[in-house]
């Protein structure tokens, strides 16, 4: 049995992609995955209890928030290394996260030698983000516009809401999409009208687009 340098806690609530994250970690003599959990209470409890070296983290938890998730964790162990393997946007969700307290993001799309080049980044102690987020990073550094820094004073919430507004989605399926009443979601789309000094609902998806738009999506 080997000895791993290295234990690796999965949050992801997919059978599938959990089962084939867990047998890749253990394929790789320097990792073992200590755990798998697909609940956020869950993932709480495994932490506590197995005090695994990095978490891999699906922001999607079923009905459960990811990123407060990750906030949770952070501030019940401020060491805890939690890198995101998500289907979400990275021009959209990286910065979130990484706010939030992760160490990195990468897109459940990658090949699985860019995850083990991800995680081994973060078990350095060091943050992962993709090439093409660098760059746009390097980009927004030295480039600004005030179209890309037009989302900035939204909450993590209020900018999945924005961005869905501007990719084209319905009221309703944003709904659907992030388990919030139609209410809720309209709170939301008021609150980002205020912030953003804008005239009415269509000139927030005006906007949204716009913002889309001048961030490389």
């Amino acid at each position: 049995m080997k000895t791993a340098a290295h234990s690796i806690l999965i949050v992801e609530d997919h059978p599938l992609y959990r089962e084939g994250l867990r047998g890749f970690i253990d394929a790789q003599a320097s990792l073992s995955c200590c755990g798998e959990a697909d609940s956020a209470q869950a993932a709480i409890e495994l932490v506590r209890r197995r005090k695994p070296d990095l978490v891999l983290l699906d922001l999607r938890l079923r009905r459960e928030d990811g990123m407060e998730l990750i906030k949770n964790l952070r501030t019940e162990h401020p060491s805890l290394r939690i890198l995101v393997v998500s289907q979400g946007d990275e021009t959209v969700y990286a910065e979130q996260v990484l706010r939030a307290g992760a160490v990195g993001y990468i897109m459940k799309e990658e090949a699985t030698e860019e995850l083990l080049n991800a995680i081994n980044q973060v078990l350095r102690g060091e943050l992962y983000v993709s090439r093409r987020l660098s760059a746009l990073v390097l980009k927004r550094f030295f480039g600004r516009t005030a179209r890309r820094d037009l989302a900035e004073g939204l909450t993590d919430r209020e900018l999945q809401v924005f961005q869905f507004l501007g990719s084209g989605m319905t009221m309703q399926e944003i709904s659907q999409h992030l388990h919030l009443s139609i209410k809720t979601v309209e709170t939301h789309r008021e609150n980002i009208k205020h912030k953003l000094k804008l005239q009415d609902a269509a000139a927030v998806v005006q906007a949204a687009r716009a913002w889309l738009q001048s961030v490389g999506r």
